[in-house]
């Protein structure tokens, strides 16, 4: 089953974690075949939230809410149940500085 691992950090710990660390962790688990893809993303500053009501667009600059602690990137992972998500997302090395919210994916459902 896939799951995504969301990393988030506070501000203040950001860069606490090294991008050596996490490049590492990725590497083992993607010769392991438990990696389908992730990557790191740019502080909340540099975020444009969109938005579509009644037709219009509406662009905003920065992030869609105000939050302690701001998505910075994520892990997609594959793993046999939710237990092994979360022990695959508690090594995960900014885990240490913020937290991992574990979803698991879910395919389209389009009626035939």
């Amino acid at each position: 089953m896939k799951y995504l691992c969301l990393v988030y950090l506070a501000p203040d710990v950001w860069d606490a974690c090294s991008d050596s660390d996490c490049a590492a962790y990725g590497d083992t688990l993607r010769n392991r075949g438990q990696l389908l893809g992730g990557t790191p993303l740019h502080r909340t500053d540099t975020a444009t939230t969109v938005r579509v009501r009644n037709g219009e667009v509406s662009v905003t600059d920065g992030p869609f809410a105000e939050t302690k602690e701001a998505l910075s990137g994520f892990y997609l992972i594959d793993a046999r149940d939710l237990n092994e998500a979360i022990q695959i997302a508690s090594k995960i090395p900014p885990a240490r500085y913020g937290s991992i919210e574990v979803r698991p994916t879910r395919e389209l459902a389009i009626a035939p």
